[in-house]
C-alpha cells in the first residue's frame, strides 16, 4: 500500500495550493469548500500522475531520481496502477459533484482530460508542454474561485500564467543540467533535445518579466463589479523586491545541477523559503491593516 501511496505523488500536492488564491484574496480562505476543493484536486491531480507515469514508465527508467519511482522501479504492476487512476478519479468527481457548485466538477474534468492529452500526446512537442501545465496551473486557480463563488481579476490569472510558464521552463533547464548525456536526455524527454539552453535562458527571462508586468497590473487593477475590494491590493506593489528576488534566485538555483525541478528547489533552499514566507506575512499584514481600517471606519461613522 506504500508503493500506492507513493505513486499518487503526495509530495506534489503542495502545487494544489493554487486553488487557495482566489479564496485568500477574496478573503474566503476559511470557507469550508475552499479544503473540499483542494482534496478533489489532489485526488485528480494524482489520478493523472499515474497515467502519466504509466506513459513515462520506460522514459523514468533512465532518469538517476525517476527510476525509482513505483512503476520505473517494477514494484507497482500497470494494470495496479490504472486501477488506481480511475478510483482516484471517480473520488474526484463525486466528491465535487455532491459538496462543490457544477462548474468545479467541469473544471476538474476539463483539467483530467488536459493532462491525459498532455501526457499521451502533447508533453512531445516543445513550448507546447510548458504551456499545457500552465494551462493546468490556471484551472487550478479557477477552480479555487468557482468553489467560493467569487470573482478573479483577469490579471491574477495571466499573472498565474505565466508564472507558471516561468517555472515549468525553469524545470525543463533543471532537467538538462542533470541528465548532460543526450542520450539520456532523450530518453527521458524527447522534447529536451528541442530545448537548448540558451534558447531556456531566452524563454525563463521573457515569462519571468511578463509575470512581473502582470503582477503589478493586479495591484493597479480596478474592477467595476467590485467597487468594494476586500483588500487594498494595491499596497502589493510594495511587496515587488521579494517576488523579484524569489524569482530571480530561482533561475539562478535552476542552472547548478543540483535540482530536478522546482518543487525540490523551494523545499530546499532556505533563502527562496524564507523569502515565500515573509510575502506571505506582509499580505497577511495588508490583509489585517484593511479590515481594521474598515472596521474603524463604520464605527467613527455610526458615532457621527
Amino acid at each position: 500500500m506504500l508503493n500506492y501511496f507513493r505513486l499518487m505523488r503526495p509530495s506534489q500536492w503542495i502545487k494544489n495550493i493554487v486553488v487557495l488564491a482566489g479564496p485568500a484574496f477574496s478573503l474566503h480562505l476559511f470557507d469550508i469548500r475552499v479544503p473540499i476543493v483542494f482534496a478533489a484536486f489532489c485526488l485528480i491531480a494524482s489520478a493523472s500522475y499515474v497515467l502519466n507515469d504509466l506513459a513515462d514508465c520506460e522514459a523514468d527508467k533512465v532518469h538517476p531520481v525517476k527510476k525509482n519511482r513505483p512503476l520505473a522501479s517494477g514494484v507497482v504492476s500497470p494494470n495496479g496502477a490504472a486501477v488506481l487512476s480511475l478510483v482516484l478519479l471517480i473520488l474526484a468527481i463525486v466528491i465535487s459533484h455532491f459538496w462543490l457548485r457544477a462548474m468545479v466538477t467541469y473544471i476538474l474534468l476539463s483539467y483530467f482530460v488536459l493532462i491525459l492529452a498532455y501526457s499521451f500526446l502533447l508533453k512531445k512537442h516543445p513550448i507546447i508542454d510548458v504551456i499545457i501545465i500552465a494551462v493546468g496551473f490556471v484551472l487550478r486557480a479557477v477552480a479555487g474561485a468557482e468553489a467560493v463563488a467569487v470573482l478573479v481579476s483577469p490579471w491574477l490569472i495571466a499573472c498565474t500564467f505565466t508564472l507558471c510558464m516561468f517555472l515549468g521552463f525553469g524545470k525543463r533547464r533543471c532537467e538538462l543540467a542533470i541528465l548532460t548525456n543526450k542520450a539520456d536526455a532523450e530518453a527521458h524527454r524527447p522534447t529536451l533535445l528541442r530545448y537548448t539552453p540558451e534558447l531556456l535562458n531566452h524563454l525563463i527571462s521573457v515569462s519571468a518579466g511578463i509575470a512581473i508586468m502582470t503582477f503589478l497590473l493586479y495591484t493597479m487593477d480596478f474592477n467595476p463589479r467590485i467597487p468594494h475590494p476586500p483588500f487594498a491590493k494595491e499596497l502589493l506593489l510594495y511587496t515587488l523586491p521579494l517576488v523579484a528576488y524569489a524569482l530571480f534566485r530561482y533561475a539562478m538555483l535552476i542552472e547548478t545541477g543540483r535540482f530536478s525541478g522546482p518543487m525540490q528547489i523551494v523545499q530546499k533552499d532556505m533563502p527562496l523559503l524564507v523569502t515565500g514566507l515573509i510575502w506571505v506575512a506582509v499580505v497577511t499584514g495588508i490583509v489585517l491593516k484593511t479590515r481594521v481600517d474598515q472596521v474603524a471606519s463604520v464605527v467613527a461613522g455610526s458615532g457621527g
